[in-house]
């Protein structure tokens, strides 16, 4: 349906609307669904095949490499990593974030740990990390190839969501990481999971 009921200046309810338009809930269901599929999809749940992250994954990497959490710098605090990237990047639940980062720290959880972790980062069982207030962390080398040259306007950049900095859209990624470390991914209406490779193998 597509007509419009003119109701008048104000509709009559001093709402300020002065129209109506009817629609089909069943089209609009089904734009709806869509619009928040690929929403979820792109903004959250699966991995972009050019570096092979997923957005907070990114952010994390960034957030650490633009405040100096490198190899051969001391160890910080993970909470201090989470509310800078939560402050900065990715304005979601700072347990989301430890989560994502606790994850690419785990020998078992990536083949290529793209963090160096320091403390209880917890176990293939399944037991948890300990909280980011006693853990602490810093980027691993290979996550340095993630973000090799990245100053040099290798990749494009975009506002944060608060519009007072920039991120990359993705990292130069001197390696084909979507295979290397693979990725599990569940979004709305699809999924995704990619085996890990050797670096050896596909480099």
């Amino acid at each position: 349906m597509t007509d419009i009921t003119d109701i008048g200046p104000g509709g009559g309810d001093g709402g300020g609307y002065d129209r109506v338009e009817p629609v089909d809930i069943q089209s609009e269901m089904q734009r709806s669904y869509m619009d928040y599929a690929m929403s979820v999809i792109v903004g959250r749940a699966l991995p972009d095949v050019r570096d092979g992250l997923k957005p907070v994954h990114r952010k994390i990497l960034y957030g650490m490499y633009d405040s100096g959490f490198r190899p051969d710098r001391n160890y910080v605090k993970c909470g201090r990593v989470v509310g800078d990237v939560m402050g900065n990047y990715h304005p979601h639940g700072d347990t989301a974030l430890y989560d994502a980062l606790v994850r690419m720290a785990q020998t078992w959880s990536l083949r290529y740990p793209m963090i160096d972790p320091q403390g209880n980062f917890g176990s293939p069982g399944n037991d948890p990390a300990a909280a980011y207030r006693y853990t602490e962390c810093r980027l691993a080398p290979l996550a340095m190839s993630m973000l090799a040259d990245i100053d040099k306007e290798t990749v494009d950049f975009i506002p944060n969501y608060a519009g007072n900095t920039v991120e990359p859209v993705i990292l130069p990624a001197r390696f084909p990481n979507l295979l290397v470390n693979g990725s599990e991914g569940i979004a709305v209406g699809m999924a995704t999971r990619i085996p890990p490779h050797n670096l050896r193998e596909v480099a």
